[in-house]
């Protein structure tokens, strides 16, 4: 009940924030004008993903308040968030250079990992691998793929504020189904919350779009709270990697293929799967629909399995991952339109 309560004044704060958001940006000119690269065609309000920064960082502040939210956690989400934030703020309004930004994002990251003490234990099979100083490299690293991955898949209608719903949903629900009791649930429906509202109005069609402040603030959240829920479960990250499956392998394989053919990796472009998907059903609604319905019927039994059975959770994740990169391989990702 407390729960519910939780996301849904996170949910009902945030889509009127994100309606006042919207508002200004429209007075203003604040518009997203469709180009040779866009997914859109109607010149749209951006950076209402400011709303979803605003109400998590203060739910996260009233949880610690309240004794629901250990300290480290807060200052790694809300310290390095807020920088992560305020860079995208600022790259929608006037381009930064990819140079500073990256810079910004590595120094967030290690502020969260040293605020989580580096990369907890991981659990493949029956054994359980300390990383020690190797671990927290991998997991800065993780942090800024992340961040930088959500900026990547935002670009549809509803599907990078559906995927941060979906996530953080359901690494509550398989945490209670596997009894976890991780600590950092609280935070997650907070995150969840906040998304939701927002996409109250990013919902297919768009009246305003999230912009690298509520990307970048997403992405850096989620890889924070994986991480987080790692220090009690050694197989929590694993499962919150099961669950985001579709958006890695998206990302993952249009990297590499653009790697291949040397194009330039900080230019925006249209070649992800759900990008190809969305011009040749010419609807962003039903790939927004069809990706969570995939994470819903697949990946989270999956992540289930995997939470209730430790010692095959590694084939929880290849059950998971493969199709995955078989099916945006197959949609074209990294493809040129």
């Amino acid at each position: 009940m407390v729960e519910a309560m939780l996301f849904g004044a996170a949910a009902l704060l945030s889509a009127v924030i994100t309606g006042v958001i919207r508002r200004q940006a429209l007075a203003r000119g604040m518009l997203d004008v469709p180009n040779a690269r866009s997914s859109h065609s109607v010149p749209t309000p951006r950076g209402g993903g400011l709303g979803i920064v605003l109400v998590t960082v203060a739910g996260l502040a009233l949880l610690a308040w309240c004794g629901r939210l250990d300290l480290p956690l807060l200052l790694a989400l809300t310290g390095g968030g807020l920088a992560v934030a305020a860079i995208g703020f600022i790259d929608d309004r006037r381009s930064v250079p990819a140079t500073v930004r990256l810079l910004v994002h590595v120094a967030a990251a290690l502020w969260a990992v040293w605020w989580l003490g580096g990369l907890p234990p991981i659990r493949f099979g029956s054994d359980v691998y300390v990383f020690g100083l190797g671990g927290s490299v991998l997991a800065v690293m993780g942090i800024v793929w992340s961040l930088n991955l959500f900026n990547f898949m935002d670009g549809i209608d509803g599907i990078a504020g559906g995927e941060a719903v979906f996530m953080c949903l359901a690494a509550v629900l398989v945490a209670a189904l596997a009894g976890s009791g991780t600590p950092n649930n609280p935070a997650a429906l907070v995150l969840a919350g906040a998304t939701a509202g927002f996409l109250f109005w990013n919902w297919p069609p768009a009246r305003v779009f999230m912009g690298d402040v509520g990307s970048g603030f997403l992405g850096f959240a989620l890889a924070v709270l994986a991480l987080a829920a790692a220090r009690t479960d050694p197989v929590a990250l694993l499962v919150w990697s099961i669950l985001g499956a579709f958006f890695i392998a998206d990302s993952g394989v249009t990297l590499v293929r653009r790697m291949l053919r040397r194009a330039r990796l900080h230019e925006a472009h249209r070649s992800h799967a759900y990008q190809h998907l969305a011009q040749r059903w010419q609807s962003h609604r039903r790939v927004t629909i069809a990706v969570l319905l995939g994470n819903l019927l697949w990946l989270l039994p999956c992540a289930v399995f995997g939470a209730l059975h430790p010692g095959l959770a590694g084939y929880s994740a290849l059950a998971a991952f493969v199709p995955a990169i078989l099916i945006v391989i197959a949609l074209g990702a990294g493809r040129e339109s």
